[in-house]
């Protein structure tokens, strides 16, 4: 087969890297708003990059499309590769505010074309057993959920300025993880902020510390923690406690804690040092179940349980509500900032 892949910075030179070395994958087209930069990844994998990505879009050009480009240019490029007929894989978000997130969701509907959204997550052995755990009954009746992200340290001043703020860049992920692990809508966030780093969040309107209690759509609350000065590493973690077990995803030996307790040495590993090395398994596997698809094994997106544009809308309502939540210092329904229609 045949993909295409735009945008060759980080993640977009990881996924590039680990497409190449696919045997099912023929050729590999790269293209990105740095021409040089996509020739010189190109070089490095044996791919061919190109100059724009129109080109990627031509008649026959490629099977498959990556997104992996800047925020701003994932809709055009969504609905670009819908257009074409050609399945989507698409690094989150899916837009830069919830209207136009709905506006593309409503395009790739009418299209029936796969697009798949790229959160990891549900792509992790650990966020995947416990939502086993929970539907097999081995949880009981879950009556309490417990997340945490901590950055090993905060992003630059540049990137702060334009992520959209720490829930829509960083606790969307969470949201959508909530989601998926434990089948639940979630209905009202109360969230709460704090800035006790560098002066360049505050300066922006934006916090490096959260705090939030949410409440799912069966009653369920769930408490919900965020830092990026974790400076014991980066630490991603999630509990689920009901009646008969609870399962900790993230409670390994490279989590970044120390016990207090004498004699326990647990856990006994480095700490992760950043997100891609804690999930380069859960990033390689959901790009394994997009070229599935690609290949026409799997035209569904759910049964590898990648997210859809649908599920990354719900998963942004959440962070709207608590960014909201946050400012406006009351609990908000994620009904209040859900677009009509």
């Amino acid at each position: 087969m045949r993909i295409g892949l735009v945008g060759t910075g980080r993640i977009g030179a990881s996924h590039a890297a680990a497409i190449a070395a696919r045997p099912e994958v023929t050729e590999l087209l790269l293209a990105d708003a740095d021409p040089a930069r996509a020739r010189a990844t190109a070089a490095a994998i044996g791919a061919r990059a190109v100059p724009t990505p129109d080109a990627l879009l031509a008649p026959g050009a490629v099977d498959g499309l990556v997104i992996a480009a800047a925020t701003a240019a994932h809709p055009a490029l969504i609905r670009a590769g819908v257009r074409a007929g050609v399945p989507v894989f698409c690094e989150k978000p899916v837009a830069q505010s919830v209207a136009e997130t709905a506006a593309v969701l409503r395009d790739v509907e009418r299209a029936a074309v796969p697009v798949h959204i790229g959160f990891m997550r549900r792509f992790d052995p650990g966020y995947r057993r416990a939502r086993r755990a929970l539907r097999d009954g081995e949880v009981g009746v879950l009556h309490r959920v417990h997340a945490v992200t901590g950055d090993a340290a905060p992003p630059p001043p540049e990137y702060v300025a334009t992520s959209g703020g720490i829930f829509r860049d960083c606790h969307v992920h969470d949201f959508d993880a909530l989601r998926w692990v434990t089948g639940r809508e979630i209905t009202e966030v109360t969230a709460f902020g704090a800035n006790r780093g560098a002066p360049h969040f505050a300066a922006v309107g934006d916090v490096d510390t959260t705090a939030a209690v949410l409440r799912l759509d069966d009653g369920t609350l769930v408490t919900l923690q965020g830092s990026r000065y974790n400076g014991a590493g980066y630490d991603v973690r999630m509990e689920l406690a009901g009646t008969r077990g609870t399962f900790a995803v993230g409670l390994a030996d490279r989590a970044p804690l120390t016990s207090a307790e004498p004699g326990t040495g647990f856990p006994a590993g480095d700490p992760w040092p950043g997100f891609w090395p804690r999930f380069a398994s859960a990033y390689a596997a959901e790009i394994d179940a997009f070229l599935r698809v690609v290949a026409g094994a799997d035209d569904d997106p759910h049964t590898e349980g990648a997210c859809t544009v649908a599920d990354a809308l719900e998963a942004v309502l959440a962070a709207d509500a608590a960014d909201r939540s946050m400012r406006e210092a009351r609990p908000v329904r994620v009904a209040e900032v859900r677009p009509p229609g």
